[in-house]
């Protein structure tokens, strides 16, 4: 159980990470992508960017 939380944190890092060069090419800006500000400081959430990147993954495993 203890890797798994390793690689969900290490994940999550990276792609906070990585998040403005994701921006470059599209992550945050599908339809189904939110982000809102509170505070001064602006929330994403890549719902739609997530489910792609979760068919393509899913595509990958099934192709291996």
């Amino acid at each position: 159980m203890i890797k798994w939380l390793i690689t969900t944190v290490l994940a999550l890092v990276m792609f906070s990470g990585l998040s403005r060069l994701l921006a470059r090419f599209g992550w945050g800006r599908l339809p189904g992508d939110f982000s809102f500000r509170v505070r001064g400081r602006e929330w994403p959430i890549p719902l739609g960017s997530t489910l792609l990147l979760s068919a393509l993954a899913a595509a990958i495993a099934y192709l291996i």
